[in-house]
């Protein structure tokens, strides 16, 4: 591997996990998130200049703020407007350089809440923050939504452009403000954790840093909302999803299904935290919302010694109320699987059938794959096989295509 791919790697890397406090640092310097991103980037395009020849930095995110700050400075001398800004950001540029890089939580959840502005239609303040916050390239983001690359990608520009336009400033609304950009923010940071616990693409199954990044934006935001039962829920559905970490990945890193995974190596305490926070989501006796009620599934497999031991019975229950409060296509298809579970594969093909028909998920890995799992299950080995290796072709996870191309061999033909 030639010096510059490492590098380009390594800046990769760290942009993953640094990339959204470099922004919320700069946002709250210059006041308005779409110059933040922007001059973020000419940073990280400088890294991949210097790094090369230069080496990368003790402190490659307080280097990438630096640059970018200085590039700021830049901007407001060439436009002849230093003010106070010059004054107060020029005094510590040198400085951060050799500072410690240190993580500031507010600002993150302030970047959030400043994406999430009700200026914006709510699919492009979750589809922007999950590019800004989470990360996330325009691929990764499009097929969370199910849409088109070229579809996100213009949303993504026409928001930051409605922003700009409407000279959102970068802060935290008032509390009485929370209310209309809550149910965005939710749903950015469950997308994030989404992405970092089964990788839409790359040849990992999981982001780590991504899921946990998004576990520690939820416990920020419970601790501003300790009496939002959906906040609660939402907690408790990351603890018990990423009580899983260990055992979702093997020595090598190829995905482990749930029916082989070691329950020994569930972390217990995570489920305990998820099931303290359902149990005090619940007791505001407000009725669960979307994520109380998957929290509750989660729970159920948690719970479970086993597959067997699972109460499929139960799930399919939550499954269907949650289809009536947030319907959605993958809703529909876990809802299969738990049918196939509670009442056999033949009942549980003819609801992914019915599914397939309406094209909702076509281009999709996710029918195939559970077409596939539940053909064999039935016996009907050939169109088993040619599903999975359908799936294969179009997950662009290299790990998750490994795993159905392996369950293809293993049905022999």
């Amino acid at each position: 591997m030639s010096p510059d791919s490492d590098v380009s790697r390594r800046v990769a890397a760290i942009w993953r996990i640094e990339g959204a406090r470099v922004v919320a640092t700069l946002a709250r310097v210059v006041g308005d998130l779409p110059t933040a991103e922007d001059l973020a980037q000419d940073a990280v395009a400088e890294a991949l200049a210097q790094w090369p020849r230069e080496g990368v930095p003790v402190n490659p995110g307080a280097w990438l703020t630096a640059v970018a700050k200085r590039r700021a400075i830049d901007g407001w001398r060439r436009a002849q407007n230093l003010g106070e800004k010059y004054r107060l950001i020029g005094a510590d540029v040198d400085e951060i350089m050799d500072a410690e890089w240190q993580p500031i939580d507010d600002d993150v959840l302030r970047l959030v809440f400043a994406a999430c502005h009700p200026v914006l239609a709510r699919e492009a303040q979750v589809a922007l923050t999950l590019k800004v916050v989470g990360g996330l390239d325009t691929d990764a983001i499009a097929r969370l939504f199910l849409v088109p690359v070229t579809t996100m990608q213009q949303r993504i520009v026409r928001a930051k452009r409605a922003l700009s336009a409407a000279r959102v400033p970068f802060e935290v609304p008032d509390p009485a403000q929370w209310p209309t950009r809550l149910s965005a923010v939710l749903s950015v940071i469950y997308l994030v954790f989404t992405e970092g616990y089964a990788a839409t693409s790359g040849d990992a199954v999981l982001r780590t840093e991504l899921a946990h990044e998004a576990i520690r934006l939820g416990r920020v935001l419970a601790r501003l909302l300790p009496r939002e039962p959906e906040v609660l829920g939402l907690g408790a559905l990351m603890e018990v999803q990423a009580s899983r970490f260990a055992a979702r990945v093997d020595a090598n890193g190829d995905a482990v299904l749930l029916a082989d995974q070691d329950r020994r190596r569930w972390d217990r305490s995570a489920i305990a935290r998820g099931r303290s926070l359902l149990e005090r989501a619940d007791a505001r006796g407000k009725g669960r919302g979307p994520y109380q009620l998957q929290a509750a599934i989660a729970l159920c497999h948690a719970e479970a010694m086993s597959v067997d031991a699972t109460d499929w019975d139960r799930i399919v229950v939550l499954y269907e109320v949650l289809g009536r409060v947030a319907p959605s296509p993958v809703v529909e298809l876990n809802r299969a699987v738990a049918v196939s579970m509670a009442s056999g594969p033949l009942e549980g093909l003819a609801l992914v059938d019915g599914l397939a028909a309406t094209g909702v998920l076509r281009g999709s890995h996710l029918i195939p794959s559970v077409r596939g799992e539940l053909l064999s299950r039935l016996g009907r080995t050939r169109e088993a096989r040619d599903e999975l290796l359908a799936a294969a072709g179009l997950t662009r996870n290299e790990r998750e295509a490994e795993l159905l191309r392996r369950k293809a061999a293993a049905l022999g033909l």
